[in-house]
């Protein structure tokens, strides 16, 4: 049986974040920091949280209250990361069309931080059942709120790539489809848990969720190491889209 604080515990708590970590030393000597700051920022940030709240559960020090205390702050720094890479993403996305990226870019970042703060006050104020695990639930409702609202920017990203045809860079892509894969499996792991399902092993459900963030972690790691392939392109040009068009408006509105 699986359980808390077994080998598996512990290798899929620490081992993401030992890879988190090369990878942002490969980042800096490779300088790719400059394409992707806000990322780089994100994984070194994770990686100082989680191993702070791997020694804190490992090496008891403090109270159960400041553990949890920690972990919110971290959720609360992480989630506008987050926001703000997803927007980082956007701009790459539509790189091509400068005033459609740093528009977009606003938008992403402004909703994103309203979001957020929308999910703090709901988890500060959603009621509890169970008084003595207040903090506890009132940190999974705000961790569950912040997971709804990662997916569904990068569902945003992805059905505006499709609807454009528009062309993903190699490690932007990676990285997108690494966060897509954690939202989607974290909101499916909530689901069964709301349903009452799997309540006496929710640990599994613990587990799945680490493992989840370990197999992102890796496709990041093959999508921004391994060299892409070099696709043969076509001399015909591509037709003129919307996002054109907007461009060149967006443009003419800000020169005025």
């Amino acid at each position: 049986m699986l359980q808390a604080h077994s080998f598996l515990w512990h290798y899929l708590w620490l081992a993401p974040h030992v890879l988190q970590l090369g990878l942002g030393i490969v980042i800096w000597q490779r300088r790719w920091y400059k394409r992707f700051p806000i990322f780089f920022v994100y994984i070194i940030f994770e990686c100082v949280e989680e191993f702070t709240l791997y020694t804190m559960d490992v090496v008891p020090f403090g109270s159960d209250a400041l553990f949890w205390g920690v972990f919110r702050v971290g959720l609360i720094i992480e989630g506008l990361l987050k926001i703000a890479l997803i927007a980082e993403l956007f701009r790459h996305l539509v790189s091509q069309w400068p005033a459609v990226a740093m528009l977009g870019n606003r938008l992403i970042s402004g909703f994103g931080v309203i979001l957020v703060v929308f999910a703090a006050l709901i988890a500060a104020y959603s009621p509890v059942d169970n008084p003595q695990f207040t903090i506890v639930s009132r940190v999974h409702v705000l961790e569950q709120t912040f997971y709804i609202v990662q997916c569904g920017l990068i569902l945003f990203l992805f059905s505006f790539g499709a609807y454009y045809k528009l062309s993903w860079e190699h490690r932007a892509f990676g990285i997108a489809v690494g966060f897509g894969v954690v939202a989607c499996e974290h909101m499916a792991a909530w689901a069964i848990m709301a349903s009452g399902a799997m309540l006496d092993k929710r640990h599994l459900l613990d587990l799945l969720n680490m493992a989840t963030y370990h197999l992102c972690v890796l496709i990041w790691c093959y999508y921004l190491l391994v060299p892409q392939k070099k696709a043969t392109t076509s001399a015909v040009a591509l037709p003129e889209n919307n996002l054109a068009m907007w461009n060149r408006e967006l443009e003419r509105l800000l020169q005025r």
